[in-house]
């Protein structure tokens, strides 16, 4: 699904994390150098590899908390391990600014030894980012044959009614995302109906707006889960429980959703 902080809709936190990565990394492997050969040089130089870290660490969370907030599927095992990363991740900054603060001219061990906590960590939160990423798709923007640009628009409830958009908004297969409110509500048309149904997957909460829309059946993109999107019901697991649907009306040129 796209990040919300993007440019030209490539996420600009994975385009920051190599940094911090890098520097943090240099600094764990230019202290325990330092140490086993004495040479203070080494040590001079992973403490401002260290400043460098903490500080492009800093900047690479902002485009993670607002993925975090507003990209990650809301009730779904990916916002459970997104906070899982944040945390593990806050802990090691800590521990490597912690590292910093006490770090004086002499080579010091107990450094050293609160950095490989860090780094520990950082490999554990590496980890989990590469699975938001290459598992839970988060920040990746699938696109699929005429399925046209990615869709959100948000909306108010009003009566139990949501103005979705105009009647000739959408081609064949194609979705969008409406936000209204806590909702989270897929307008789709398919076989030259419209539909509407719930953005979570049944399985782990997979947004299905950033699946597949084809001869009425939404595919999520995480675990392939398929539904009707007539009715909701199941097609192919390993989703064993239905979707929610809803009835898509059409008046003056508009289309509404009764929710």
């Amino acid at each position: 699904m796209r990040s919300k902080a993007h440019i030209k809709t490539h996420p600009i936190h994975p385009m920051l994390i190599p940094f911090p990565t890098a520097f943090l990394t240099g600094t764990f492997l230019f202290g325990v150098l330092s140490f086993f050969t004495g040479k203070d040089d080494l040590w001079h130089a992973a403490g401002y590899m260290e400043a460098a870290g903490i500080i492009s660490a800093l900047i690479a969370a902002v485009p993670g908390i607002v993925d975090f907030r507003y990209t990650v599927p809301p009730d779904s095992s990916a916002k459970k391990r997104a906070a899982k990363h944040g945390i593990i991740n806050t802990g090691m900054l800590l521990v490597f600014i912690t590292a910093f603060l006490i770090r004086a001219d002499e080579i010091s061990l107990w450094v050293i030894v609160l950095e490989s906590v860090g780094m520990v960590m950082l490999v554990v939160a590496g980890w989990m980012g590469g699975t938001l990423v290459h598992r839970n798709q988060i920040g990746v923007f699938n696109r699929y044959a005429d399925s046209g640009k990615y869709q959100e628009a948000y909306a108010v409830i009003k009566g139990g009614i949501v103005e979705a958009g105009d009647v000739n908004e959408l081609k064949n297969d194609q979705m969008k995302l409406i936000l209204a409110g806590k909702k989270r509500i897929v307008l789709g048309k398919t076989e030259g109906e419209y539909v509407a149904f719930d953005d979570r997957c049944s399985h782990k909460g997979g947004s299905l707006a950033a699946g597949v829309l084809i001869c009425k059946t939404v595919q999520c993109p995480w675990h392939g889960s398929q539904f009707c999107v007539n009715d909701g019901s199941v097609k192919a697991g390993p989703a064993k429980e239905k979707i929610n649907t809803y009835t898509v009306m059409e008046k003056e040129g508009k289309l509404y959703i009764k929710v």
